[in-house]
């Protein structure tokens, strides 16, 4: 039986079922005790500074703010908050953000009875919690290229169904420029064309549709 001081969880998720059952399963814990709930970023920065939490679990896809958003703004004002990760996206570019943005732990929801509870505890005593699932995404990671900010415009666009012309005229540059920018897309993301480029796009997290 837990007779120390709770661990005090701050639970955001725009989903108001998933956000209800996330604080059903927390508040099993002895150890454990919902501080607030939020249903965007904004309002997850907003509680942070109003309840002063041990640990958010920060849903990463948010209206108005995103999670990663929602973890740089919270950090920069309050550099020791814990932040856990919680998210169906398990891309390699979606956690590199995360992990950027500066999350404690990142848990992919498939996953969430396994690992949850155990991931908010390690998380609230300081520690870093990244499943092995994830760190096999992030070590894939290395052997891919980097898309430049102009590829990654061209990229959306491709994902838009545009043509050449098109995506020149949209981003103001030459349809030559486009063209050389699709090839070194393909290159870079191991991809035959472009509707395969952007499946992969999308399904390692570098565009979100």
């Amino acid at each position: 039986m837990n007779n120390g001081p709770k661990i005090r969880i701050l639970v955001a998720d725009d989903h108001y079922v998933v956000r209800m059952g996330l604080i059903a399963l927390v508040n099993t814990a002895q150890d454990m005790e919902v501080a607030g709930e939020a249903a965007d970023g904004a309002q997850a920065i907003e509680m942070f500074s109003k309840l002063n939490p041990d640990v958010v679990l920060m849903d990463s896809r948010m209206p108005v703010k995103d999670g990663t958003e929602a973890t740089a703004e919270i950090l920069e004002q309050f550099p020791e908050a814990r932040i856990l990760m919680l998210t169906a996206y398990d891309g390699d570019a979606d956690i590199r953000r995360a992990l950027e943005a500066g999350v404690s732990g990142y848990v992919l929801k498939r996953s969430t009875g396994d690992n949850l509870l155990p991931a908010l505890r390690a998380v609230a005593k300081g520690e870093q919690w990244m499943p092995k699932d994830v760190t096999s995404r992030l070590a894939s990671r290395k052997s891919f290229e980097q898309l430049t900010p102009r590829e990654l415009q061209v990229l959306n666009e491709l994902a838009k169904g545009l043509a050449n012309k098109q995506i020149a005229d949209s981003l103001k540059i030459t349809e030559h420029t486009v063209k050389d920018h699709v090839k070194n897309i393909l290159a870079k993301l191991r991809v035959a064309d472009r509707t395969e480029a952007v499946a992969v796009a999308v399904q390692r997290g570098i565009i979100h549709l």
